[in-house]
């Protein structure tokens, strides 16, 4: 596990670890209290990989996609009111085949299990927020 604390100004450390860490098609999954800096480090990400559309939270239609500058794509899930078995009958597991890095926010446990246990790439972001910045527990 790494721990990095970062301000926001500093989060370029995280994203920056993150790309040199994780491989080219990766499952991350963010975890942290409402408005602890999950999709702040997926925008963070979004810029760095050249993307130029705005990036938000997919909090209504579960899933946004971008496309990058090196041709992969970026993938940013907000699974809040999604467990398990609604995820796989919405048949959301095959969007996980495409290219790229996968952000999944409020995935659940036993996603993340069936994930790793059928052969995905699946890394964990804890975030944790202080009083002028936040901490990134990250387990790849």
């Amino acid at each position: 596990m790494k721990e990095i604390s970062a301000s926001l100004e500093e989060l370029n450390n995280v994203v920056t670890y993150l790309e040199t860490t994780l491989p080219s098609n990766a499952i991350v999954f963010l975890r942290g209290d409402l408005a602890a800096g999950k999709t702040t480090l997926t925008q963070a990400i979004a810029k760095s990989r050249g993307v130029e559309s705005e990036v938000t939270s997919p909090t209504f239609s579960l899933q946004q996609c971008y496309g990058t500058k090196d041709g992969s794509g970026l993938y940013h899930y907000d699974l809040y009111r999604l467990d398990h078995e609604e995820f796989m009958q919405l048949g959301l597991f095959e969007e996980f085949e495409k290219q790229g890095w996968h952000m999944v926010e409020w995935g659940s446990d036993e996603l993340k299990a069936f994930l790793e246990g059928v052969g995905y790439n699946v890394a964990t972001v804890d975030i944790e927020s202080q009083e002028n910045s936040r901490i990134y527990r990250i387990n790849i």
